[in-house]
């Protein structure tokens, strides 16, 4: 029997899973690890401690199984991440990871160092503090010592790869996120690196997600069970890598994920770029095309600040249910008619990426008065979050990315009652697919594809990806909140400067 294994280097840990060729789990291990902060606003990881959950993930899933049998391993991660090795291939200093905020001087020193338009025409998007040459440039401003000693530049699951197979390599989607890269022609760029003083050799070697990066070394072997020579494929960064383990590898197909964040994610065969920058355009994990992602930062975060802050007697008597507080929640806010007897939400409790780009922006209320009860905000903070993912698709639709097809991810997405609202909100039909595992499943079919047992990404898609739970659109629905987002567009920019007054008082 074959088997493929998908890796997902995140954030808060490592998944790894084995799966047959049809897609199914046969077995699924997770190791955690810490974030470190040691100022406000920084946020780091040891690359060591993605290894050894690496190692132990893998030990984990080829217990008992002929490791023989399996064709081959794919690798996704969190993006963005800055991990420097020098000569020797150790870690020089903590990987400074994507949700770092620590590089806003160096964002405008990029800018003004390749200048704002070329910027945006080479990598496709502004220079943003969470990519990976802020960082870079960071540490050559503030630890020269540590530049000076860096032979080379890996992100997160790469340096995984690294221990793996001994090869210094990335691939077209997550290399997008370093903001080095070409992404029409899908390549380091020359000009970007020559302007930011930044050495092309200390960068890794660029593939296609499915191609063959490297083979499993007799030391690899030892320490993870897989069997020396295994193939090991590019891979994708996360949100590419999502996007193939839900089949959205094709021109009309999309991806909705509310998590704490929220991600529109449309695939798209030509490349686009938004030029206000309020959205990615990165090179997608079927090789020569593209995909265009709005962020909404506060979705699930939103629904979950209102449950811990508001929702104590929901959280009781879902224990005592032994149910799912969210399970709780839904049934509250359906109570609550569209429109929430006028009361809408703005869920910028982080700030806001897309449409608006500020930092400053805050989350609000508006419409709040005497006859409101705890479902109506409840429900106004759910249709809120669809309206702001609204706003990314909107985006993303006027960018010529055509949606056709919606499938929705993450926990919000696993809420039949949010899932019908998105439905409505968006106007198209959203579905869910059969597997939970996501990118795990989306870099074990990149890598069945690199290793032959497909044909395409697109087949291996067609073999593994299986989709449920359509809602429909519901015309009246459709039409009532129409109306609403239509009041809500209006809100930020009757707002925005009041949010640039609010951020500069002295006091906290």
């Amino acid at each position: 029997m074959k088997y493929l294994i998908g890796m997902d280097i995140g954030t808060s840990g490592t998944k790894t899973v084995l799966f047959d060729l049809e897609g199914n789990t046969l077995c699924s291990k997770t190791v955690e690890y810490p974030l470190y902060q040691p100022k406000n606003g920084w946020a780091e990881q040891e690359p060591e401690d993605w290894w050894n959950a690496a190692a132990e993930t893998l030990r984990a899933v080829t217990a008992g199984i002929d490791s023989s049998e399996i064709a081959g391993v794919g690798l996704s991660g969190q993006m963005h991440g800055l991990v420097m090795l020098d000569s020797d291939g150790n870690v020089i200093r903590p990987s400074i990871i994507w949700c770092d905020g620590r590089t806003a001087e160096e964002c405008a020193e990029i800018t003004q160092l390749v200048g704002a338009g070329r910027l945006l025409a080479i990598t496709a998007n502004p220079a943003l503090a969470g990519f990976t040459a802020s960082k870079i440039m960071w540490v050559k401003k503030h630890e020269p010592e540590n530049y000076d000693k860096c032979c080379h530049i890996l992100l997160p699951k790469d340096y995984i790869r690294y221990k793996l197979t001994g090869e210094f390599a990335t691939e077209v989607s997550d290399a997008s996120g370093m903001q080095l890269l070409d992404i029409k022609n899908r390549c380091w760029s020359g000009e970007v690196l020559t302007k930011l003083e930044i050495a092309p050799e200390l960068l890794a070697k660029v593939y296609e997600s499915p191609e063959v990066t490297g083979k499993i070394t007799a030391q690899a072997e030892q320490m993870t069970g897989l069997k020396k020579g295994t193939p090991v494929c590019g891979g994708a960064g996360d949100n590419a890598a999502a996007a193939v383990g839900t089949g959205v590898v094709a021109d009309g197909k999309a991806f909705t994920t509310i998590g704490t964040s929220g991600v529109v994610y449309a695939h798209t065969s030509q490349m686009a770029i938004d030029p206000k920058g309020r959205v990615h355009t990165f090179c997608c994990a079927v090789p020569g095309e593209w995909h265009v992602m709005g962020v909404t930062q506060g979705a699930g975060l939103s629904l979950r600040w209102f449950r811990d802050t508001f929702c104590s007697e929901e959280k009781e008597t879902a224990k005592q249910m032994g149910e799912d507080p969210y399970y709780l929640l839904d049934r509250e806010a359906e109570q609550a008619p569209i429109g929430c007897h006028k009361l809408l939400y703005l869920p910028y409790l982080m700030g806001e990426r897309t449409p608006h780009l500020d930092p400053n922006a805050r989350g609000v209320f508006f419409g709040l008065s005497a006859m409101h009860q705890k479902r109506d905000l409840l429900r106004a903070v759910m249709e809120g979050v669809t309206y702001s993912l609204r706003d990314c698709l909107d985006i993303l639709k006027g960018m010529n990315a055509s949606v056709s097809d919606m499938a929705a991810c993450g926990g919000g997405g696993a809420s039949p009652f949010w899932r019908q609202m998105l439905a409505d909100v968006y106007g198209c039909p959203v579905s869910t697919v059969t597997s939970k595992e996501g990118p795990a499943l989306g870099a074990a079919i990149l890598a069945g594809a690199g290793a032959g047992i497909y044909s395409s990404v697109q087949e291996g898609c067609s073999a593994s990806v299986r989709r449920k739970t359509l809602c429909n659109p519901q015309e009246e629905n459709t039409k009532a909140y129409e109306k609403i987002y239509q009041i809500y567009q209006g809100l930020y920019p009757a707002l925005k400067s009041s949010y640039t007054k609010l951020a500069q008082l002295d006091h906290e």
